[in-house]
């Protein structure tokens, strides 16, 4: 297609020069993104193509338990959470143990086991409906299960899995791989195509809000922005203003116009989707958390980012402990928010300024990011927490733990009612206990 110069995008340095493809501005629902996704043209594959899990350093107690659910099921470390997205009442869990579990929150009943995996589960999500729920390990075989009858209906098997997202209005999957290739399918056809990236591990990837475009984060440093239509790169970060060292996560505001990306390089950079240009960098000075790799390192690696989809602000984990909320206006620090371990997580409320985090010491706390103070803290694990979500309403956040324990925790506060039902304390071999 011939570009009109005002298609033209200016590159610096040894960046390629590259296509942009015009969008539709128009606000579109799943129905829509999904015809669209109708038209592309998948390519016929072919499904076929030992890592320990993380270990804890110290041995921790957990001498306090805040929780109101324990899920006991796995007998390994817990990898990674999800909850449905259209009730928030089940949460799917992976693990050392090379399974994964589907079950309800309330009670932490299982609904069904996600069996046949050959490594650990290291990726666990619901599609937008919540009708499917995919798995995949690290050795990357991929399954995907129908909820209301519990049946696996689709599985393949790529290069070691780096991350796998579900498109946010069609049945349709995204991985990332080790050998660098971002896989997309029609689920449970199987129709599939191919994104070739710069033979080095594709390590993070999420699709934009449009439902049209995937951003996604390299080993190399590079961060590429790819059409899922036509398959063709629009914008490609790199050299000079892209990262010095592997992304590590990235995060998109919600209108899609811009990315915050992290990386091991200690940077944390603002990308405008548009045009493909850095609009700045966020950096802090490492303050050496304890129990941190960060200790014996020279950088300070970015863990986790995210907007703030109440307030114009940003906010950045660091392996050091130190949480970070820049304001996107001035793009100055606005908040330096320290933690005793380094954080592994972070995710925003969705209707408010407080900002979750989960770290190394087994902690979920609160931030306030206007004020940089931490709201409250809940205890219970006995090992650090790999991952947590919360649900919709912020009332509640499920965690999963290297102490083999997934739990429920209720954020309570003085404007919140506790609405999470109990249910009987039952203990049974291989069912939750109730903290």
């Amino acid at each position: 297609m011939e570009n009109t110069s005002e298609d033209t995008v200016e590159l610096h340095g040894d960046e390629e020069i590259v296509e942009v493809i015009d969008l539709n501005d128009a606000e579109q629902t799943p129905d829509d993104l999904a015809e669209e996704l109708e038209d592309v043209e998948f390519e016929d594959a072919v499904a076929g193509a030992d890592d320990e899990g993380w270990e804890t350093e110290d041995e921790m107690e957990a001498d306090v338990d805040d929780s109101e659910l324990t899920f006991s099921g796995h007998t390994g470390s817990v990898f990674c959470v999800s909850l449905d997205p259209q009730t928030n009442s089940l949460a799917v869990t992976g693990g050392e143990d090379d399974k994964a579990y589907v079950w309800t929150v309330s009670d932490g009943e299982v609904l069904f086991e996600c069996t046949g995996h050959k490594d650990s589960v290291t990726c666990a999500t619901f599609s937008h409906d919540s009708k499917l729920v995919a798995s995949g390990d690290m050795s990357g075989l991929l399954k995907v299960w129908k909820v209301d009858t519990k049946e696996e209906i689709w599985s393949f098997e790529v290069g070691d899995l780096e991350w796998l997202e579900w498109h946010p209005g069609a049945p349709v999957l995204l991985a990332g791989t080790a050998d660098g290739n971002v896989w997309m399918w029609k689920v449970p056809g199987g129709d599939c195509k191919t994104f070739q990236g710069p033979s080095c591990q594709a390590t993070s990837g999420k699709i934009l809000p449009d439902g049209k475009r995937v951003v996604v984060g390299y080993e190399d440093g590079s961060v590429r922005l790819w059409d899922l239509k036509q398959g063709n790169t629009i914008h490609v970060i790199k050299g000079s203003d892209g990262h010095q060292g592997a992304l590590t996560c990235l995060d998109i505001n919600k209108d899609g116009s811009l990315v915050l990306t992290g990386s091991v390089d200690g940077q944390a950079k603002l990308i405008n989707t548009n045009t493909g240009k850095v609009v700045c960098s966020f950096s802090v000075d490492s303050v050496k958390a304890k129990g941190s790799a960060a200790e014996d390192e020279e950088s300070n690696s970015v863990e986790s980012v995210g907007f703030c989809k109440a307030l114009p602000l940003v906010a950045v984990a660091y392996l050091d402990g130190t949480l970070a909320v820049y304001d996107i206006s001035t793009q100055g620090l606005r908040h330096r928010c320290q933690h005793e371990a380094g954080i592994v997580h972070l995710q925003w409320e969705e209707a408010s300024s407080l900002v979750a985090t989960c770290s190394l010491d087994g902690v979920v706390r609160l931030w306030d990011a206007r004020s940089g103070a931490v709201v409250s803290e809940y205890r219970g694990h006995a090992a650090e927490i790999l991952d947590f979500t919360l649900n919709r309403d912020a009332s509640i956040a499920v965690t999963a733990g290297g102490d083999h324990k997934a739990k429920v925790f209720c954020l309570q506060r003085p404007d919140r009612k506790l609405t999470m039902p109990r249910s009987t304390d039952v203990e049974l071999p291989g069912r939750p206990v109730r903290s």
